[in-house]
């Protein structure tokens, strides 16, 4: 019996899914997250799904640790180590305000305070020629310094090392030496680009959140080792794909998004097999909302991204699959603010306490309780009946904290905190669509995570998108992505030049030691040489403009450097990304990027037929306001066959999920399992 298993830790439930591909099943377990010990949800799951792993080959797992400690601000006590002259770099940041009108606008406070903060006598030009040595004696100062503040970590991060690293590789080597069981990190280690801010705050986030994950991952592998588990352990990254535990050790900063990319890949596969090019992943868990573009089966990934949003985050340059986040799931809280309005999140209740009809100890209505009091969901078949909901006790809870207050009845202000998230949510899909210039129209919406397919059609039917696709395991389908996830790393170099004035031969050597580096990274952590794939893209812009397009191109052009193929390629993408271009301006090379991967065994996801849809039973549910409360028929989704319908009003039930379907939406069941439905237009 050969077993592949995924595991996925949400801010509310633990996830985990078990691949046995001898005998073509699936088999899953969901418990409760446990934040002071992640390590206990596991077991948990465990227990559930995979008691002995003895025969597990592969081991995949995503977390939410390090974003969680950049965003608790529970990281490590980080020292920083500049060159002379540079030391308010990551202090001053960037001058930008992202909303001019905003008097109660703050700058991002530094992980590491100025104090500190060390100069470190050297100095290299930004085309990696030495303008002063590195002094060892300033070396020695600073060291001593360092270990004097009982520091955790240590972020090296000098002027212009993207360049000629020379120097940052000698202060972290000595800091290493002398300060023994301190997390050290360069920046040349993680990040070879220009922008001096950016790359600081990405070394300095690598260096806050190493001693945590490193720790977490001891845990992890020492849990693993007592159940018998001697297979491959690899953590998901932030693009998408997978790593071993000894790069994760080493650039943490890439598990920042692991949680959710999981669910983001699984969509674009779910694409392919339903002939879907363009679609909206949608991601709906206890604690957030996701939401992420798929355009021509392949997730949208950016350059970076900022980590408690653009307006005060911290920024991290390194590839991510592009997701915009709202605190919206189904354990955010509603509340009565200081001005008597209904809000709902972004504070969750999460696993401790967990809304009210957990019956967890929470106090407070949540969307989840809501929900149950419309009659959304069943109070006896959550999580397939494990967990039944008290009812009476989140209807007492709305009354009590919401309904008194705005002096309306109990069904009302369940019907108001459901509206306002699925408003905040329809935002989130807003932004990666139509604020993108992507009509949202031509696109499927693909529903996951455990709350997912209970808000989707009504999130369709507020864009009109027309087709929503519920995919097999949706509350554990995150896990399921991380089942097929590559192993893959991204590398890039800042090379700045005018296309017309690159000297192809340097830009064909960068790209060269590139490519090695990125087989010898990959065979050493296990992949076949006929399973590697390596690709290579530059990042291009007209002068004068300040943000760059990656264009894919092949070795033979760069080897003979022929520019008008590039800037062609160039000028396509941007007139398809735009809608125009400009084929006679000049245009310059900004960075050199490749990436290394290498492709894992994918199991096939297909469920097998029900016996035919059937009514199971009947529930009282109140769809809107206006309307009064109508008797549904409920349906079980395993029963379902290929071909068969459902119209709406209807509820569709399994474990972990339930979709809602409103009046004239029409559900059907695919071949290989997944429910597309036609959504009305009422």
């Amino acid at each position: 019996m050969a077993l592949t298993v995924a595991l996925d830790i949400g801010g509310t439930f633990t996830d985990l899914v078990v691949w046995d591909s001898e005998a073509g099943r699936f088999s899953h377990g969901k418990s409760a997250t446990t934040p002071q010990r992640l390590t206990d949800g596991i077991v948990q799951c465990l227990l559930k799904a995979a008691p002995s792993l003895d025969k597990v080959e592969d081991f995949v797992h995503g977390s939410t640790i390090a974003i969680n400690t950049v965003l608790e601000r529970t990281g490590a006590s980080t020292a920083l180590l500049v060159t002379k002259g540079m030391r308010d770099i990551y202090a001053i940041g960037r001058q930008n305000r992202p909303d001019a009108y905003d008097v109660f606008f703050r700058r991002p406070r530094p992980l590491v305070p100025r104090r500190l903060t060390f100069e470190v006598d050297e100095r290299m030009s930004a085309t990696g020629s030495v303008i002063e040595p590195l002094d060892d004696a300033s070396l020695e100062r600073v060291t001593s310094a360092v270990a004097a503040a009982g520091v955790e970590a240590v972020a090296v991060c000098l002027l212009n090392s993207y360049a000629n690293p020379a120097h940052e590789i000698r202060v972290a080597a000595v800091v290493r030496e002398a300060l023994q069981g301190v997390f050290v990190t360069a920046s040349s280690e993680i990040l070879r680009e220009y922008r001096e801010y950016e790359r600081t705050s990405t070394t300095v986030l690598n260096a806050y959140v190493g001693p945590r994950v490193s720790t977490y991952l001891d845990d992890l592998e020492r849990l693993l080792d007592e159940r018998g588990f001697g297979g491959r352990l690899f953590l998901m990254q932030s693009n998408g794909g997978a790593m071993t535990p000894r790069i994760a050790r080493t650039v943490p900063v890439a598990m920042m998004e692991s949680g959710p990319v999981g669910g983001i890949a699984a969509a674009a596969e779910v694409g392919k097999s339903l002939g879907l090019s363009n679609l909206i992943a949608f991601d709906m868990g206890g604690t957030t909302a996701k939401a992420s573009l798929v355009t021509g089966f392949q997730p949208s990934v950016s350059d970076g991204y900022y980590i408690g949003g653009y307006a005060n985050g911290q920024p991290l340059t390194l590839p991510v699959v592009d997701v915009v986040e709202v605190g919206t799931g189904g354990g955010s809280i509603a509340k009565i603010d200081d001005v008597g309005a209904l809000c709902v999140g972004p504070t969750s209740a999460g696993s401790d306490p967990g809304p009210i009809c957990y019956g967890w100890g929470g106090t407070r209505p949540t969307v989840t309780d809501a929900n149950l009091v419309l009659g959304r969901l069943s109070p006896d078949r959550f999580l397939g009946g494990e967990m039944p909901l008290d009812v009476d006790a989140a209807a007492a809870g709305i009354e009590k904290e919401i309904a008194s207050h705005l002096s309306i009845s109990t069904v009302d202000a369940a019907h108001g905190i459901v509206d306002i998230a699925m408003s905040s949510m329809a935002l989130a899909v807003r932004a990666v669509s139509i604020e993108r210039g992507y009509d949202p129209r031509e696109f499927a919406l693909v529903a996951f995570g455990g709350a997912g397919p209970l808000h989707a059609c009504a999130i369709a039917r507020e864009l009109h998108i027309p087709t929503v696709v519920i995919p097999l395991f949706p509350a554990h389908f995150s896990a399921v992505g991380m089942l097929a996830s590559n192993l893959r790393h991204d590398d890039v170099r800042t090379v700045y030049r005018e296309l017309e004035q690159v000297a192809w031969h340097e830009v064909l050597a960068i790209v060269d030691e590139m490519l090695d580096a990125g087989r010898r990274r990959l065979r050493g952590e296990g992949a076949a040489e006929a399973a590697v794939h390596l690709e290579i893209g530059l990042d291009l812009r007209y002068l004068g403009q300040e943000f760059t397009l990656t264009t894919p191109v092949e070795r033979p052009p760069l080897a003979a450097g022929e520019v008008s193929s590039i800037r062609a390629a160039f000028t396509e993408l941007h007139h398809r990304r735009y809608g125009h271009s400009a084929p006679t301006e000049a245009i310059e090379l900004v960075n050199v990027r490749v990436t290394s991967s290498a492709c894992r065994e994918r199991p096939p996801l297909r469920a097998a037929e029900g016996s035919g849809a059937q009514v199971r039973g009947c529930r009282h549910v109140a769809f809107e306001r206006a309307r009064a409360v109508v008797e549904v028929p409920i349906i079980e989704r395993d029963e379902l066959r290929v071909g068969d319908e459902v119209k709406g009003p209807a509820i569709v039930e399994e474990y972990a999920s339930t979709t809602v379907l409103w009046r004239g939406d029409a559900l059907r069941r695919s071949e290989t399992g997944e429910l597309l439905v036609a959504v009305g237009g009422e």
